[in-house]
């Protein structure tokens, strides 16, 4: 069987393309969490990766959980509610966790449906862009289930809590442009060109010094969750490892010489 994620480095810029096409991509299922959360540890642990792009193979992003195995032997759902409740702790549950400790910014090419698990995997990413046929689906109560992967607390804080209520309490799906007015994307693009986009995005921000931008998306997650006083102690702390960077001094330097930076990510 293919493996469950493809995972391809390319000037700093790695791809990961979940890869179960026949089934529209769900996350659900073991061999996908395990191969998602494998990818995303080689990403952080990888120095020389400045930035990555999520997208799906085939026609959909993903189709978030799969209900054909939900109820199988093995599977999520368990006819002892307190075991459904573990394996959802030790599967799922853990590609939020992932995405959230991940340093490396990463950019989510939706090229085609988000649906539930799949919505909530596409605001996991720090930046999303839509393919034209992209559309968006917090699904969860149109089979009778809540948002089991995060979804209350990562949709909120993509689109705002008005539109994120309409969302999830309706599980009626938006398009790409209702999308792009929500804020849930950045940009809608054709989709044969969303990959190129993807990647020139990627690019834009791998140009910067590496550690700059790591800290700095550690505090820009950090932001939403804790008060202005203890996010300002822990910007000053990483201001000072920032100017002890060979980058840093790069930067100044080749602002001050008019010159174009050569960055070393040291």
């Amino acid at each position: 069987m293919p493996d469950p994620v493809l995972y391809e480095e390319n000037d700093g810029i790695v791809t990961l393309t979940l890869n179960r096409p026949e089934t529209r991509n769900p996350i659900s299922d073991h061999d996908m969490i395990e191969a998602l959360l494998e990818a995303l540890n080689r990403i952080d642990g990888d120095m020389s990766v400045r930035a990555a792009i999520l997208t799906g193979t085939g026609s959909s992003f993903s189709s978030g959980g799969n209900l054909k195995t939900m109820g199988e032997q093995g599977g999520i759902n368990d006819p002892l509610p307190a075991q459904t409740r573990r394996n959802y702790k030790r599967g799922i549950q853990r590609i939020p966790l992932a995405f959230e400790a991940l340093e490396v910014p990463i950019i989510a090419a939706v090229n085609g449906p988000a649906i539930g698990a799949g919505c909530d995997l596409a605001c996991m990413c720090d930046l999303r862009i839509a393919a034209e046929s992209a559309r968006f689906a917090e699904s969860f109560v149109k089979v009778g289930i809540v948002p089991g992967d995060g979804g209350a607390w990562l949709l909120p804080r993509v689109v705002g809590f008005s539109k994120a209520c309409e969302m999830a309490l309706t599980g009626d799906p938006i398009d790409a442009a209702e999308a792009l007015a929500c804020g849930l994307v950045s940009k809608i693009v054709p989709d044969a060109e969303l990959l190129d986009h993807a990647r020139r995005l990627a690019l834009r921000i791998a140009a910067n010094p590496s550690h700059a931008v790591r800290m700095t998306k550690r505090l820009l997650r950090e932001g939403r969750n804790v008060k202005l006083d203890a996010l300002l102690e822990m910007s000053a702390a990483m201001q000072a490892l920032a100017h002890a960077t060979e980058d840093h001094k790069e930067a100044v330097a080749a602002l001050l010489g008019k010159r174009s930076p050569v960055f070393s990510g040291r």
